[in-house]
């Protein structure tokens, strides 16, 4: 919730034996405004592979504790960093219908704002495929970073690299796993990884960086995103 001040003049008018006056006054309105809340999405379902690439996105509307009217912002992409945006879209409704290009992987998420232009941010991020002609095999979506954070600092000798990866055709996924000080990391210090994780050996004050490659073993294969953390 946040606060709004806004100055209101009032003016007094004043009787005396010289005749009359006026006075003006500034008195401070605090006007209290709650944020629209989180839209929470619903279809396409999480790591779905869409038939159609007419796709129809439908999310919870959020709720405006001052009934004020919501509009909201669809980001959709083809990485789950949003570093690109490929469509942008608006609408005061709760669904929103977008024509995309078959056989790609898509992630999407929605923020809701108010009539002042307030908002929470964005939602959760759900991704889905659209179904290519005649595709017979669909490359994993790109990995999800768990750990550590992004841009995190760590007090260790040591750090356990995490992440998820998701396979639309639900294939059995292995991992190649680059690390080092470089960016993007060139050292391969995991081939064939079948755990989402791999423990390496780090000194201090250092910054490194590292990516996943998922591979489903029917020739698909995603390379990952480049994370980064630094050590204390």
């Amino acid at each position: 919730m946040k606060k709004y001040i806004y100055p209101l003049i009032l003016s007094a008018f004043m009787l005396s034996c010289a005749g009359s006056s006026s006075e003006e006054e500034v008195v401070l309105l605090v006007v209290e405004n709650n944020i629209p809340s989180l839209p929470s999405l619903i279809a396409p379902e999480n790591n779905l592979l869409c038939t159609n690439n007419e796709v129809i996105l439908k999310w919870q509307a959020s709720e405006d504790a001052d009934g004020d009217e919501i509009n909201y912002t669809i980001e959709i992409s083809e990485d789950d960093g949003f570093i690109e945006i490929n469509h942008s879209l608006n609408t005061k409704n709760n669904t929103i219908a977008v024509s995309l290009e078959k056989g790609k992987a898509y992630y999407w998420r929605v923020k809701a704002t108010d009539k002042l232009n307030e908002t929470k941010g964005y939602s959760g991020v759900f991704k889905f495929y659209t179904e290519g002609k005649a595709v017979q095999n669909y490359a994993p979506f790109l990995p999800e970073l768990i750990a550590p954070a992004l841009n995190s600092v760590v007090q260790s000798s040591s750090v356990l690299l995490k992440w998820n990866a998701v396979d639309v055709d639900n294939d059995v996924l292995t991992y190649d796993v680059y690390f080092g000080q470089e960016n993007p990391p060139l050292q391969k210090v995991g081939n064939a990884q079948t755990a989402p994780q791999l423990s390496v050996n780090i000194i201090s004050s250092t910054t490194y960086y590292w990516k996943v490659v998922a591979l489903d073993g029917k020739g698909g294969k995603t390379i990952g995103q480049v994370w980064r953390f630094k050590t204390d």
